[in-house]
């Protein structure tokens, strides 16, 4: 099997696929049309993923490419499996797209972040309204919102470009939009441009905008796209990497990486960092202070993969918002966007690649021999798979 042909009908899987599930392919460069006619049945979508998946050792590709190819085949036979109501279960699902298995929250853990927020949040009592009155304190203004969001992009964008991770045309529009299922998404215009648009019901933050930026354009979601197209596809021809599919491997490093970007481009001390930038456009906030914050809400991220697993196994949405609100400490507001976010299958699928990613690219930024900002070249450029990295980890004894 021709190595040309492989990735050909990779491609057209793909393609097939995401005509069959709206929101499937959330990057594709080029402007061809798409394929006439009504696209394969899932049963026959099934059958060319596991014909393609059996075939692939005998293309004669690079061990790199063959390894990407294969991991992504794995999530895109799940996807069309659940397609053709094969009834997939919901862990098969997340480990297909994380490349391994995923493991459940543990209520220890969750406790012991949230003793790290009561020691931070002034005040006394309930922990969740001590934590509802830090974020409403922190809110951004809705008439400086774009201007906050213009002095870090502008920021963000010289320390990418200082870095070597963009060296080329490109530019970022950002758009605030009044309702959305997520609180910022990141579009591809064309060849070196993007539009990030910014819901601003979703209520940003001071603290939260720098995160938002960084991930959503520099270095995170635009920059990779940008290198992606520079050196996989323009310099190594690499043309499986001219979509980007969510549900897979592949979505689940490019969100690790962009959530690991404030750290590759800063590191600590991002919070006073940010608030200096900030500060500008008069926006200042306790950077120290919410800096240490995020870094344990962070801790309770795998809060939302379980509500997501509660829900599919038939938990009413009443006790799922109550689970989140318990666990995530949210108000009501804040547990019914979560659960609406969920409810979408586009993005309740999609939340693993958050939950699972940040931390194992974290873990690989922080891998010694190089700054955080050379390692994320290196994964950009690099076409890894997650299990991929957690074997160099493991290898390097940091895993």
């Amino acid at each position: 099997m021709p190595v040309d042909e492989a990735v050909r009908d990779y491609l057209s899987l793909a393609l097939a696929i995401g005509r069959r599930r709206s929101g499937t392919i959330s990057v594709r460069t080029g402007d061809a049309p798409p394929p006439a006619g009504p696209p394969p049945s899932p049963g026959a979508l099934v059958r060319a993923a596991g014909r393609l998946a059996q075939r692939l050792p005998d293309a004669g590709l690079e061990p790199r490419r063959e390894r990407f190819l294969a991991a992504q085949l794995v999530a895109l036979e799940s996807t069309a499996r659940r397609l053709a109501g094969q009834g997939v279960p919901y862990d098969a699902v997340l480990a297909a797209a994380a490349d391994g298995p995923v493991p459940a929250g543990r209520e220890d853990d969750h406790r012991a972040a949230h003793r790290e927020l009561d020691a931070l949040l002034p005040g006394s009592g309930d922990l969740a309204a001590r934590l509802a009155e830090h974020r409403r304190r922190d809110e951004v203004p809705p008439d400086r919102l774009a201007a906050g969001l213009a002095a870090l992009a502008e920021a963000l964008r010289a320390r990418a470009r200082d870095a070597g991770l963009v060296d080329g045309p490109e530019e970022v529009v950002f758009e605030v939009v009044a309702d959305a299922p997520w609180s910022a998404l990141h579009r591809r215009e064309g060849p070196g441009r993007s539009r990030v648009l910014v819901h601003a019901g979703a209520r940003p933050r001071r603290a939260g905008l720098a995160r938002l930026v960084a991930h959503e354009a520099y270095p995170g979601h635009h920059v990779e796209q940008w290198r992606r197209e520079s050196v996989l596809l323009g310099e190594r021809g690499w043309a499986e990497h001219g979509v980007v599919l969510l549900g897979t491997p592949q979505a689940l490093l490019a969100e690790g990486a962009a959530d690991g970007g404030l750290h590759a481009l800063v590191g600590e001390g991002w919070g006073p960092w940010a608030s200096d930038v900030l500060d500008g456009v008069g926006l200042a906030f306790d950077g120290e202070r919410a800096e240490r914050v995020a870094a344990a809400v962070a801790r309770l991220a795998r809060v939302r993969l379980d509500a997501a697993r509660l829900r599919q196994a038939g938990a009413r949405a009443d006790d799922v918002e109550a689970f989140l609100r318990r666990w995530l400490l949210l108000d009501d507001r804040g547990a019914r966007r979560v659960l609406r976010f969920l409810a979408d299958p586009r993005w309740r699928d999609h939340v693993v690649t958050y939950v699972e990613g940040g931390p194992l690219v974290r873990r690989w930024l922080d891998h010694p021999g190089a700054t955080p900002a050379q390692r994320l070249r290196a994964l950009y450029d690099g076409a890894w798979t997650p299990s991929g990295l957690r074997e160099e980890l493991s290898r390097m004894g940091l895993e």
